[in-house]
């Protein structure tokens, strides 16, 4: 059986973010990927210039003839944009569950630019979360979901953590990213407490969809834990094991972006490398 994992999220025309990110995240770690579009963005590795996005009924229409027809593992969501595709979106996935549901709450560009209306944040917490098992908020995601400060140090990231658990997802993996310093600190919360990781900051100016990357990465290592189940004879996980998939996935999303300069794209942050060491010189 072939593991199937979903995005439904905007596109990017320069290829390092959103649907084009994530399809390439799918293909690199052996997972089917197929897609659900929300958003036209006109972006290169220096900005967005302009946001179309696409009609709630018709990514509903996507997403019921797609699940109506294939058999996805697991699901990530990126940049949903109006409150009405945050809302249909929530109503398709708590019908039809397409396996769990990895969620990046994408509202702001690496390059500054926002993403989303701010009529669709209450409509996230109060529909969309709910039915997400995981969902991997930056500093000031985080920050913009809970309606208060960004954290500043790392002492801060564990109950900032805790309070988005209480929101509705069945996890959360709170990235420290944007505090800076020589380390770079991801903090998970689940029903069973707090793991905290540390890994080497990896110095590089490409970084255009490091978000998009890592989620879509767990999407596709969940997918192929739950088919690898399947063919097991196994029930799939309710609940699958955050801390390994995160930390492959984390595996996954560092060779990328050590691979990210090399590639030479664009003028400002330039793409994380999603086929290294895939792609033969």
């Amino acid at each position: 059986m072939t593991a199937v994992a979903l995005t439904v999220a905007g596109s990017d025309p320069s290829g390092g973010a959103g649907i084009q990110a994530d399809l390439k995240t799918f293909s690199a770690l052996g997972t089917y990927g197929t897609a659900v579009l929300t958003a036209l963005t006109a972006q290169n590795t220096r900005g967005v210039t302009g946001v179309h996005p696409v009609p709630a009924d018709f990514v509903g229409l996507q997403l019921r003839t797609l699940l109506d027809d294939v058999e996805v593992h697991a699901t990530k969501l990126g940049m949903l944009g109006s409150a009405g595709v945050v809302r249909e979106v929530a109503t398709v996935l708590a019908e039809l569950r397409p396996g769990p549901v990895i969620c990046d709450p994408v509202m702001v560009a690496t390059s500054g630019d926002r993403l989303v209306g701010d009529d669709a944040i209450d409509v996230l917490r109060t529909d969309l979360l709910p039915v997400v098992d995981l969902i991997t908020p930056n500093v000031p995601e985080a920050a913009v979901l809970l309606g208060g400060a960004p954290a500043r140090e790392e002492a801060e990231l564990s109950g900032q953590a805790e309070r988005l658990l209480g929101l509705g997802p069945r996890a959360v993996l709170l990235k420290g990213g944007h505090l800076g310093g020589e380390e770079s600190v991801d903090v998970l919360a689940t029903a069973s407490g707090i793991t905290v990781t540390r890994r080497p900051r990896v110095r590089t100016t490409a970084t255009h969809g490091t978000g998009c990357t890592l989620s879509s990465a767990i999407a596709a290592l969940v997918a192929r834990r739950r088919v690898a189940h399947r063919e097991a004879g196994r029930d799939a996980e309710r609940d699958p094991d955050w801390p390994a998939v995160i930390e492959q996935a984390r595996d996954y999303l560092q060779r990328a972006l050590e691979g990210g300069a090399g590639l030479g794209i664009g003028s400002g942050h330039g793409p994380v490398h999603h086929f290294a060491g895939i792609w033969r010189d």
